[in-house]
């Protein structure tokens, strides 16, 4: 009686698992019914099935990743680029999909590789070397998605993004651009070069300009100070002369004896009573001789 149990228990459990499924949030699900569909993207949670009639097939609805190996193509100059690119999609029609590729990622993914190579081809045909190397990307990048929605669509599938995630340059090619970007680099160089020294000479123009006008305006004020001291000078000696002729007559006689004999051997011809020694020895006021 308890193996009689135990055999019922265990085709209840082997029927209730053939009858029954599961479905993830993850997940996206066909029904089938002897082969053919009967329902599609059902809901997370359990369902039941009848056992040899109906089967399921699931697949990832996430975002998956599409690794495509790095492939040569020609730029308008014809001239190769190693790309290495990947895409990212994932399934939007189910059914679709599954008609279009008997539900095999493998082989969604080749014909999703070829579509995205043939558009990179096209794309990179339309742009030199400097362009691509230099920031074109972005675009070569949104174009090709661009042409690849409408076949992915066929599919059942959406190209959510195409990524370039390496670009190089054959060896052929690599020293010609390198020598290419060294000598428009160099270019750039003496064109600053050659501003900058254009514009030191126009600053050092500019300042031996204002070199000369502040001179000029130094000259012009000392001079113009020197004048007002000299009449400033003038009018003390004409004031002192006419308030002691005498004395102002021996203060100028002083000045000349200092400037004239400064010397160890000072010698003068000239006449012992000439009126230049008149003040050597007579009194300040006494008459002159």
């Amino acid at each position: 009686m308890i193996r009689i149990i135990g055999i019922v228990a265990v085709v209840s459990a082997i029927i209730v698992g053939m009858s029954t499924y599961t479905v993830d949030e993850r997940e996206r699900v066909i029904l089938f019914s002897l082969g053919e569909i009967k329902a599609l993207d059902l809901e997370p949670g359990l369902h039941f099935k009848f056992p040899l009639v109906n089967n399921v097939r699931k697949f990832d609805s996430r975002v998956l990743t599409l690794d495509i190996p790095p492939d040569r193509f020609l730029t308008s100059e014809a001239k190769n680029v190693i790309v290495d690119f990947y895409a990212k999609w994932r399934i939007d029609d189910v059914g679709q999909f599954f008609r279009s590729t008997r539900g095999n990622e493998r082989n969604a993914e080749d014909r999703l590789a070829q579509i995205l190579r043939d558009g990179m081809r096209n794309e990179f045909a339309r742009y030199t070397l400097e362009q691509v190397v230099s920031g074109e990307r972005l675009t070569i990048m949104g174009a090709v998605r661009q042409q690849a929605l409408d076949t992915a669509r066929e599919l059942g599938v959406v190209l959510v993004d195409v990524r370039i995630r390496r670009m190089g340059l054959p060896d052929e090619v690599s020293e010609s651009v390198y020598e290419r970007m060294r000598a428009e680099r160099q270019r750039v160089a003496q064109d600053f070069r050659a501003r900058g020294r254009e514009e030191a000479e126009r600053i050092r123009a500019r300042a031996d300009r204002e070199r000369t006008v502040i001179l000029a305006d130094a000259y012009r004020e000392s001079e113009q100070l020197r004048g007002e001291g000299d009449a400033r000078a003038a009018e003390t000696y004409a004031r002192a002369f006419g308030e002691d002729e005498e004395f102002f007559s021996f203060y100028r006689s002083l000045i000349a004896y200092r400037s004239t004999m400064t010397g160890d051997n000072t010698m003068f011809v000239i006449e012992p009573d000439s009126d230049f020694f008149r003040y050597f020895g007579s009194p300040i006021g006494a008459p002159r001789r």
